[in-house]
């Protein structure tokens, strides 16, 4: 210290101490001192090695433990088994592990169409609808398609943020029809609740109209709604009779004769023993269990398929491939006995999984058979 002091002031043969009110020479002595830091170095071999290094967090782990802090809420989670459908509705159901922390809901929905297609509606918002302020944890979204597979996500939402559930594809049952009284053969009996046709042939006249069937040989009737669009699913229990037609047409096709005999109507049919699929009069034998009660529809328009099933064992019987043009009216046609229809149905799960069906139709060396005797 005494060495830093001017020459002209250091006192001979004593040391000049420097004091702490001395600012001039302080800031001096701070400023040599800062210039030669170096010395500060400690004299460690940094080429050593160090087998643990560790720092000791403990005590700033506590404090930021005690803070009282709003995160973002956890994300939701839907309930698929709680969830409900109509075939123009689905009631969404959802649960959070920290609700009290939430203020509000929001529910995001958009038409499912296939794995990849999900990719690429994730990433864009465009296409999806939002129904914002949600309070509870469910929600029904009306107006929907009916026979249509949708995807929901719930995102929970706070102050601090929002997360998102997992998608969940939730669908639309089919949509519900019955039997048009004003479109069924005269001597077909249409019962109160529509839902069941009997031939009759002791029925009352009715009146001629031109949308009504009025084939000799057959007796058909239709439903009261036109598909343009959706995955429908009905199935008719068809009993003891043996001969029937059930299939889907085009408003424009014939009404005086079997369906499946023209360009416009595709269909399963009954003929005593044989089983065949109908269509523009060509005929595919099918193999079915004779004691078969109940067929299974399935009408894919958006996807251009018409399937059959047995759904009492699971068994997938046929599938037509068909570019849709119009709409198509479920259609019914019988020479005995009678039919009941149960619509509005969900799909079978069974249906869900492509790689368990199997087409039982009969191979040929040509699939469609022409020249087989057909129901008249």
């Amino acid at each position: 210290v005494a060495d830093l002091a001017p020459a002209g002031s250091r006192e001979p043969g004593a040391e000049r101490t420097l004091m702490r009110m001395d600012g001039l020479f302080f800031s001096f002595r701070v400023a040599m001192a800062t210039a030669s830091s170096q010395v500060l170095i400690p004299d460690i071999n940094f080429n050593d090695a160090f087998e643990n290094f560790a720092l000791d967090f403990s005590r700033e782990k506590k404090l930021l433990e005690g803070l009282d802090y709003l995160t973002a809420p956890n994300p939701p989670s839907v309930r698929e088994e709680l969830c409900t459908a109509s075939h123009d509705t689905i009631t969404v159901h959802w649960i959070s592990e920290d609700e009290f922390s939430v203020s509000s809901y929001e529910l995001q929905y958009t038409i499912f169409t296939g794995q990849a297609n999900f990719i690429s509606l994730y990433n864009s918002m465009d296409s999806w609808m939002i129904v914002p302020n949600i309070k509870q944890n469910h929600y029904t979204v009306h107006g929907l398609q009916s026979g249509t597979r949708y995807i929901f996500l719930v995102k929970a939402i706070n102050q601090a943020g929002s997360r998102n559930s997992e998608p969940a594809r939730l669908k639309t049952n089919s949509q519900p029809f019955k039997l048009d009284p004003k479109m069924a053969h005269k001597k077909l009996k249409i019962s109160n609740d529509g839902l069941q046709m009997e031939k009759d042939e002791s029925s009352l006249k009715k009146s001629h109209t031109p949308e009504r069937f009025s084939g000799t040989g057959c007796y058909g009737a239709a439903g009261n709604v036109f598909i343009d669009s959706g995955c429908h699913y009905w199935e008719v229990v068809v009993g003891s009779s043996t001969w029937y037609a059930i299939g889907v047409a085009y408003k424009s096709a014939p009404k005086n004769e079997w369906i499946g005999k023209n360009s416009s109507s595709w269909v399963f049919s009954r003929c005593n023993n044989n089983f065949v699929v109908r269509h523009n009069n060509k005929e595919m034998l099918v193999e079915v269990h004779p004691q078969m009660k109940r067929l299974g529809v399935l009408l894919d328009y958006d996807n251009n398929a018409l399937s059959f099933y047995d759904p009492a064992n699971s068994l997938h019987l046929h599938t037509f491939e068909v570019s849709f043009i119009l709409p198509v009216c479920p259609t019914f046609t019988i020479w005995n006995k009678s039919l009941m229809i149960l619509s509005g149905l969900p799909a079978p799960d069974f249906i869900d999984y492509p790689e368990q069906q199997e087409c039982n139709c009969r191979p040929q060396e040509s699939p469609y058979v022409s020249g087989m005797k057909a129901c008249h």
